[in-house]
């Protein structure tokens, strides 16, 4: 099968979070399965640079954006056997300092940028020679293909491809004022109740719900909460309706990349029958931070945004309450400027106790996973999470909330005495997880209990391998479903 992904970022090039790592990964997954794949991406500030070996193409984009039109290029890179990424090159939207705000406010434009991105998708999707025999957008800045393709369909393309929207996060929908629809170029019909408009707005990823061929989110337990009005963020009910096509496929671990026995950001390598390295790690990383030197001090880590959503407050309250006790704890992460000084201000405290870097860097993260004891991700909601997953793998046993992916891919003691490999709460609250944090002082006093965790941990897997059988059923689902025009 031919499959043209598309997506706001991708690792290596590109990354805030989760999603560029499940992009690039399902890339390289398809490719390995005998799959043609094709990504298209934005060519942000600084990839050209690092990626010298890339290439122009002899390709063009002059494409209409509401009153005006648009020029762009084109760039190549061929990563592995299967795999071509695109770049789309616009340096007025791409050309910044970062990919979608600047001191925590979004930019202006970005309804510009990310209508514009997709319909260069759009666009590949219809004349590249090499055709897809499917589109898969993700997240809402590439949700508008599925419309601008059925738009193609109705303009006399006879067969466009049909499309997989992937919901990484619904909290983010792209919802923008209601002039925003008049950039996308699309008829009026689509901008009423039952499609686009969202309050009197432009909402990218409800036109994607509507009108994509299958819809899948990265968790099975994501799929169903976000069908609840808690967790719908406005459009629970319309993903009640399409409930027979929407699919939760929890995200698989790209092992490449990370997998601490062959990892070059590490002090030394290590795995599930040679722990020895993971003491060296922590010591080094204590060191690397300025937190004393101490192999039998508990080190908890944290790599994180800083919202609401990650339960950031939760830990700041539950870190008050448990930092005068024998522990360390290490953040990386940035985000709202007040949690950012919350955690300063926990490390100018506890200089002994706490190291706190507000950026993103990652080595660091890599070496926080393999230094750390025990992992704290107390979300409030979490589509699927990754993080859990490289904790696991790098004996970090993690500490989560029961909630998304983290339900779905952490075993408590309470769950199974003999697979457990993690330590669960449920109550959303800075008391649930300072009990959880205590239960896992009371496990590091147990060593030949902590080392049974770890060696449940690292050998849980989550494999592409697995995960990427999923996605073809649903874009072979999607293939059968092929919609013939808009809706309404």
């Amino acid at each position: 099968m031919n499959v043209l992904l598309a997506s706001s970022e991708v690792h290596p090039f590109s990354k805030t979070g989760g999603l560029a790592d499940m992009v690039g990964a399902l890339g390289k997954a398809l490719a390995r399965a005998g799959h043609e794949a094709r990504i298209v991406t934005p060519l942000y500030r600084g990839i050209s640079g690092r990626f010298p070996q890339m290439r122009r193409e002899d390709w063009y984009f002059d494409l209409p954006l509401g009153d005006r039109r648009v020029q762009a290029s084109l760039w190549s890179l061929e990563t592995e056997k299967g795999l071509m990424v695109y770049f789309i090159e616009q340096p007025d939207f791409f050309d910044r300092a970062s990919l979608y705000h600047e001191n925590n406010t979004s930019y202006a434009d970005n309804a510009e940028r990310f209508v514009f991105l997709a319909k260069c998708v759009t666009h590949l999707a219809r004349y590249l020679p090499w055709r897809p025999d499917l589109v898969h957008v993700h997240d809402w800045q590439t949700a508008l293909v599925p419309a601008l393709l059925l738009q193609q369909r109705a303009a006399g393309w006879g067969n466009p491809p049909p499309t997989c929207l992937t919901i990484h996060n619904l909290a983010y929908q792209g919802i923008f004022p209601p002039r925003a629809f008049a950039l996308t170029d699309l008829p009026l019909e689509l901008f009423t109740i039952e499609g686009a408009e969202f309050y009197g707005h432009l909402n990218c990823l409800k036109a994607g719900i509507v009108l994509a061929d299958v819809l899948t989110t990265v968790s099975p337990r994501y799929a169903r909460e976000i069908t609840t009005e808690e967790f719908g963020h406005g459009l629970d009910g319309l993903l009640r309706r399409r409930q027979k096509q929407l699919f939760g496929i929890l995200n698989g671990v790209d092992y490449d990349e990370w997998n601490p026995a062959h990892d070059p950001f590490l002090a030394r390598p290590y795995s599930a029958t040679r722990l020895a390295g993971k003491t060296v790690c922590k010591l080094a990383l204590q060191k690397e931070v300025g937190l004393p030197e101490g192999r039998d001090v508990p080190l908890f880590g944290t790599i994180s945004r800083l919202a609401e959503q990650k339960g950031v407050d939760l830990q700041l309250g539950a870190l008050e309450e448990m930092l005068n006790t024998n522990m360390q704890f290490v953040l990386l992460g940035s985000g709202s400027s007040a949690y950012e000084r919350g955690y300063a201000e926990l490390a100018r405290r506890f200089p002994a106790r706490v190291a706190a870097r507000v950026n993103y860097d990652e080595g660091l993260a890599h070496r926080i996973e393999a230094a750390s004891d025990f992992y704290i991700m107390p979300s409030r909601f979490e589509p699927s999470g990754l993080n859990q997953m490289y904790s696991l793998r790098y004996g970090a046993i993690p500490i989560v909330r029961a909630t998304g992916g983290l339900d779905d891919s952490v075993v408590d003691f309470t769950e199974n005495t003999t697979h457990a490999n993690g330590i669960k709460f449920y109550e959303y609250s800075a008391r649930a997880l300072a009990k959880a944090i205590r239960k896992a002082l009371v496990l590091y006093q147990q060593p030949e209990l902590l080392r049974q965790f770890q060696h449940n941990a690292m050998k849980t897997v989550f494999s592409w391998e697995q995960t990427v059988q999923e996605y073809l059923k649903a874009y072979e689902l999607a293939r059968g479903l092929r919609k013939g025009s808009f809706p309404f």
